[in-house]
């Protein structure tokens, strides 16, 4: 998949992902790899961000390997932005898949 396509959705993606389960970000990365190209470089920055503009906060917990993770979790100011954003997704994908149907008129 093109990159710029996958940089528009990315936000509302992980917002997705962690909504449903909070996550650490190489275990995101692991989840998200299964139906997209994420990588590194562009997901802990993407998270980083996502806290600072206080959609997501963390915490630390030690694994049962020994080692502390940082895991992510959404916030209330999140999930309102989640779920504006797929009602606009929604509306948006509608009106592409409509317009790659041909579904509009040139008057």
């Amino acid at each position: 998949m093109d990159t710029q396509f996958k940089k528009g959705v990315l936000d509302i993606c992980v917002l997705a992902a962690i909504s449903k389960n909070e996550m650490y970000g190489y275990g995101l990365k692991v989840e998200m790899s299964k139906l997209m190209d994420i990588n590194e470089n562009t997901l802990y920055p993407l998270l980083r961000r996502l806290e600072k503009d206080g959609l997501l906060e963390t915490y630390t917990k030690t694994s049962e390997a020994g080692r502390a993770r940082k895991y992510y979790l959404i916030t209330s100011k999140g999930t309102d932005y989640l779920e504006t954003m797929k009602k606009e997704w929604k509306q948006f994908t509608k009106s592409v898949d409509k317009i790659l149907e041909g579904g509009y008129t040139n008057e």
